[in-house]
């Protein structure tokens, strides 16, 4: 008895897969699940690549830094995880030659320097590209300090206790740094150097760094190691914490990427869908001739549950061998426009694509198929329709269960997946009641036409055509529409990333970044500037202060665990005073400062400092970023050090900020009035024109005090990372479309046998096979042009709704949607359509009026 169903299933199988709606059902799984694998395999490829290539920026996969040298046992455990370790060692030190002196900020790097990318290094010959760093005995500097005190390749340069030759200038560092912790002049040695310097000693200002390459399975092993660094101080630090300019694009591409996924997804099951209630129409019959036969419930659903489950393997397998197949041809011929490698493709696609051909498929055809269960005997004689059983309610629960668990995996945030569940089972019951009445209207728009000519009569005979079937009508165009909305929310959603990412870095981005402006060069320094630069920011007050309490307890006592080693808590922030909002800045909480708040007096930046203890408490503005991190709120109290002095502060708002300027930016904000009494300096951003770039030569030697941070290396690294990123997305988009022609085409494959029908009918009824593709054309034509409308309408309030609670862009209406996507419908469905229904046209209405039993 066991072995008769698994017999059967499978001789049922081998013939079904002659009959057009399971070849189109199978179709629609292996394209479903090829799309969404080969979608899967080169996301996961290409993120962990970008990743690697971000990492690049940063050092390294991982990059641990302290004050002291880190322990042999740590070394052990991060090299048995996976790792290749390198040490880095900062510090600040005085540089000689001759009768020349400069302070300089040293970077001493090991042998295995660097983990990722290349340097570019004039070594005598002209600048190389090399993957290694000085030699012991040897030292790199960069153009300024050479430029400072007039280095020349060969020359000698004292180095606290001992002297290094000279033999390269850099000019871009494999991992130049972003940020402002080094504002000298550049010298890289060797750290087989340090010892004889001299420089490292207990009490130095010494910044120990290790950088860790390796696999992701790696950093996944150490999370919990990580975890205790950070509470013991360490700075554990990432690309999308450390680089806020670069990880803001990556944040919003992985965005995109995932929502390309869902789009898969959705796609697929839409695809399965059409198929699927096709296929288990068709078999009412064949289950009322088993009861017939003494089949029992339970055999009926073992059998045809092996035969979806085994098409269902089948095709999941093929599609996904598919998908791996395309994305390496795909990859392969993109070569040349990834710079980066990419690492082998993972097998998690290989299960994810299985995983969702067996999920839509139970999701999608699981209602329908239970009428198999109590399909009655006399459906032999009877043609009508058993009424879905009310326990279908509960198939659909779990398969909304399951259906939203893959929406999780492919988008990564359980709060979107549950969304779109809830919201999507909402919606789909207004989608059909909206639909039904759009079809109506377009429909009676139809009815209005009274001319005689050949297309108005095939308007109106294609109308009536999708009038008679009013209920399978609204069921194509409610799909269609999805798979409208979803091609269309991919275009639009990419088309403004991608000029958001434009926006974020033109071509007047500042690449120079003035530092240490004393207030007495700082109008004879913007005077030598502003006239030949293209592009300048506001000359910002800048005052160092360091976070000694917050609401009147010690900080690591206060923040949570995680921030306890935040480099904000360890070293000195820089802080500055603004009347007005700065430009990028907005404020998510709170209020900015009112020109009524008192303040004291300023002292002026050399006047003496009164030390009597603090009046009344300071207002501060606080970045949304940074008090997220350290637990902070409106009305917290925090306390700085600056200048020998203790400031009690209240946190009066929270701003957000542009990390992706390029410009200034500030944690901390105060109002005037307060930090003028303090040693204060000056900084600025500009753009300067290759043109112009005697400019820098000339700053030095007039504002010798001055730090210029050329920041072109960085800007040219996150402009490489954003192109790529920009390919990524319109490949993918590529994929999509793709994936939603093939829906179409297994939606209208499936509706075939009804359309069959009517055709045979037309020809009994003397119709020709002009007029026959004419009504054919027009029926499509118009369920394409409703579909479009509709699907208008979605994508329009769909991407509003990403744009502002996901990917965090400015909503905007686009006109041109309403117009392309409508006709766009028309002229697809009824080209796709009408090409499919070449053969019926073509048959003896003897055959057509055959396919009754299957309409």
């Amino acid at each position: 008895m066991s072995d008769i169903p698994w017999r059967l299933a499978a001789r049922s199988l081998k013939r079904d897969l002659r009959s057009a709606d399971v070849r189109a059902l199978f179709v629609a799984l292996v394209l479903a699940v090829a799309a969404s694998t080969m979608i899967a395999f080169f996301l996961d490829r290409l993120e962990r690549g970008l990743e690697r290539q971000a990492g690049q920026m940063l050092g390294g996969d991982l990059v641990l830094e302290q004050r002291s040298p880190f322990s042999d046992a740590l070394r052990t455990t991060l090299e048995e995880a996976g790792f290749t370790l390198s040490d880095q060692v900062g510090l600040v030190s005085m540089i000689s030659l001759g009768d020349r002196f400069q302070p300089a900020s040293l970077k001493a790097v090991d042998d295995v320097y660097p983990h990722y990318g290349v340097s570019r290094v004039d070594l005598g010959q002209g600048t190389e590209q090399i993957a290694f760093g000085p030699s012991a005995g040897e030292a790199w500097a960069d153009p300024r300090l050479a430029e400072l005190i007039e280095i020349e390749l060969g020359d000698r340069v004292q180095v606290g206790q001992t002297e290094l030759t000279i033999t390269g200038i850099v000019e871009r560092e494999a991992d130049q740094s972003g940020g402002f912790g080094n504002f000298n002049p550049r010298l890289m040695l060797n750290t087989a150097d340090l010892e004889a310097t001299g420089l490292v000693q207990d009490g130095s200002r010494v910044e120990f760094e290790l950088l860790a390459a390796g696999p992701p399975q790696a950093l996944d092993q150490v999370q919990e190691l990580l975890g205790e660094l950070r509470r013991e101080g360490v700075e554990v630090r990432d690309v999308r914490v450390d680089r806020p300019q670069l990880g803001n694009a990556l944040q919003r591409a992985d965005s995109y990427l995932g929502l390309a996924g869902l789009a898969a997804v959705l796609l697929a099951g839409v695809a399965v869908a059409m198929s699927a209630r096709r296929y288990v129409e068709r078999h009412l019959d064949t289950a009322a001739l088993l009861r017939c036969f003494g089949a029992s419930q339970q055999q009926l659903v073992i059998l045809f549950s092996i035969q979806l489950i085994g098409l269902a393997l089948i095709a999941s397998f093929i599609g996904a061998l598919l998908g791996l197949a395309g994305q390496a041809v795909l990859l392969r011929l993109l070569a040349s426009f990834f710079p980066m490698t990419l690492p082998p493709p993972g097998v998690t696609p290989l299960w994810l694509g299985i995983l969702t051909a067996l999920a839509v498929l139970v999701g999608f055809a699981g209602p329908t198929f239970l009428r198999i269960k109590q399909v009655s005997a006399l459906k032999v004689l009877r043609r009508e329709l058993d009424p879905m059983p009310p326990a279908a309610w509960l198939v659909v629960a779990v398969a909304a269960i399951v259906f939203g668990g893959l929406l999780w995996l492919y988008s990564g945030s359980l709060p979107l997946a549950i969304a779109l569940l809830l919201g999507g089972a909402v919606l789909l019951g207004a989608l059909w009641g909206v639909s039904a009445l759009l079809l109506n209207a377009v429909l009676r728009g139809i009815k209005k036409i009274t001319g005689t000519g050949e297309w108005s009569q095939a308007l109106r005979l294609g109308a009536r055509q999708l009038a008679r079937r009013r209920q399978a009508g609204v069921g194509q165009l409610l799909a269609f529409s999805v798979t409208f909305f979803a091609m269309a929310m991919i275009v639009l959603v990419r088309g403004d990333l991608l000029s958001t990412w434009q926006a974020q870095l033109p071509d007047d981005t500042p690449n120079y970044f003035a530092i240490n402006i004393q207030p007495s060069e700082r109008d004879a320094f913007e005077q030598a500037v502003v006239p030949r630069v293209d592009t300048q920011s506001t000359l910002y007050p800048m005052v160092r202060g360091r976070i000694t309490a917050i609401n009147d307890q010690s900080p690591r006592d206060v923040v949570p665990e995680d921030a306890r080693g935040d480099g904000s808590l360890r070293r000195e922030l820089n802080l500055t005073w603004q009347a007005e909002l700065p430009e990028g800045n907005q404020v998510v909480a709170g209020e900015w400062f009112s020109s009524e708040t008192p303040m004291n007096e300023p002292q002026g930046w050399l006047g003496a400092v009164d030390a009597t203890p603090q009046a009344e408490i300071v207002p501060i503005s606080v970045e949304e970023g940074l008090a997220r991190r350290l637990g902070l709120a409106l009305n917290d109290t925090m306390t700085f050090s600056v200048g020998g002095d203790e400031l009690t502060t209240r946190i009066t708002s929270l701003r957000s900020l542009n990390w992706d300027s390029f410009k200034p930016n500030f944690f901390v904000i105060f109002p005037p009035g307060v930090l003028e009494q303090f040693g204060h300096s000056y900084i600025t951003a500009f753009h300067l024109s290759d043109e112009e770039q005697g400019l820098i030569r000339q700053l030095v030697s007039d504002f010798p005090g001055v730090s210029l941070l050329n920041v072109d290396a960085i800007l040219g690294q996150v402009r490489d990372v954003l192109a790529q990123v920009t390919r990524a997305i319109e490949l993918v988009l590529l994929l999509v479309l793709l994936a939603g022609i093939s829906v179409l085409y297994a939606a209208l494959t499936a509706s075939q046998p009804v359309r069959a029908h009517e055709s045979g009918l037309l020809r009994v009824f003397g119709a020709g096979n002009r007029m026959i593709s004419r009504i054919q054309g027009a029926e499509y034509a118009l369920l394409g042009f409703a579909s479009g409308l509709m699907g208008a309408v979605l994508a329009e309030v769909a991407t509003a709704a990403l744009y502002i609670y996901w990917l965090d862009l400015t909503p905007r209406l686009h006109i041109t949607l309403w117009l392309t996507l409508p006709l766009g419908g028309a002229l697809l469905i009824g080209v796709i359509g009408h090409a499919l229904s070449r053969g019926l046209r073509r048959q003896a209405p003897a055959a057509s009026l055959g396919l009754l039993g299957e309409a």
